[in-house]
């Protein structure tokens, strides 16, 4: 598995990064999945939200980028869905970001995949 480059940085930090940028662009319905003690699990943590509209979703992953890139130097390992606009997920390693469209947020369900997990879920208010 590939390493992040910023050691200081724990996972949890950077899932705080991660919501930083959700909430800046008004990302809504924000869950933070902790999958520390789950066993098996594949990262640390899943940050999800949802957003209202193409343009949304696309601005909702860019500001995570930029939010995490800014404050930390720390670049996505791996990206996917920019393309399709419904689930964009940013990988970097100890923390994935899951950006949806509310119909396929309902149909993929992680909080119920991951039911094992520790979610905290966020007010839409909060930034």
């Amino acid at each position: 598995m590939k390493e992040r480059k910023n050691k200081e940085l724990s996972s949890k930090d950077l899932s705080d990064l991660v919501v930083r940028g959700m909430t800046e662009k008004k990302g809504q319905d924000i869950a933070i999945l902790d999958l520390r003690k789950v066993k098996n699990s594949i990262t640390d943590f899943f940050v999800i939200c949802s957003g209202n509209s193409d343009t949304q979703i696309d601005a909702l992953a860019t500001s995570v980028e930029d939010e995490v890139y800014k404050l930390s130097k720390t670049e996505p390992w791996q990206k996917e869905g920019k393309a399709n606009g419904e689930w964009i997920l940013i990988d970097y390693v100890d923390v994935v970001a899951h950006i949806f469209n509310k119909d396929r947020r309902k149909h993929y369900d992680l909080e119920e995949l991951w039911g094992d997990a520790e979610v905290t879920y966020l007010e839409d208010s909060v930034v």
